[in-house]
């Protein structure tokens, strides 16, 4: 039998809607209000969504461009988080740059999929290793429900290895 790691745990709380919108209600109730919550999640990648309504919106009749870069960045953060849980030492992390294009308006749920969770545990891995920061940069492409291509972000994850205490 295999034993479950740390990492496969948060996973499974991810994958609990219930469990993880109250964690997004106490933890970052800005995204909870505007309604991105994660689609599906495994230790590789993790998918977000975040919908067209009031909360969302923008004044031009598109969902504002900062929900749709806490979607994008959400499906990065979980899955730093949950390879982070399961390091040998304790590791902060930190978004050190964003970069996003807007290509159309989202006039519907938005998709944003980060497949490069293997990339990422092999950056926290090199900052504990190292005992020195290390850096990611990840591309995330949001699409609506139909496949149009709705935004482009690039974000930078920078993460440190520090001595448990």
């Amino acid at each position: 039998m295999v034993k479950a790691t740390s990492t496969d745990h948060f996973v499974k709380l991810v994958n609990n809607r219930f469990k993880f919108s109250l964690f997004l209600l106490f933890k970052l109730p800005s995204a909870w209000l505007s309604g991105v919550r994660m689609h599906k999640m495994d230790v590789h990648s993790a998918t977000t969504v975040v919908p067209y309504r009031w909360l969302s919106q923008n004044p031009f009749g598109s969902t504002y461009f900062a929900c749709l870069a806490m979607a994008a960045e959400m499906s990065t953060g979980v899955l730093a988080m949950a390879h982070v849980t399961d390091a040998p030492a304790r590791v902060s992390m930190l978004v050190t740059g964003l970069e996003g294009i807007f290509l159309k308006k989202a006039k519907t749920r938005t998709y944003f999929t980060c497949e490069q969770g293997d990339d990422i545990r092999n950056a926290i891995m090199q900052a504990v290793e190292s005992g020195n920061s290390s850096a990611i940069t990840i591309s995330i492409t949001g699409r609506s429900d139909d496949g149009t291509e709705i935004a482009r972000f690039k974000i930078t994850w920078s993460f440190k290895s520090t001595p448990k205490t």
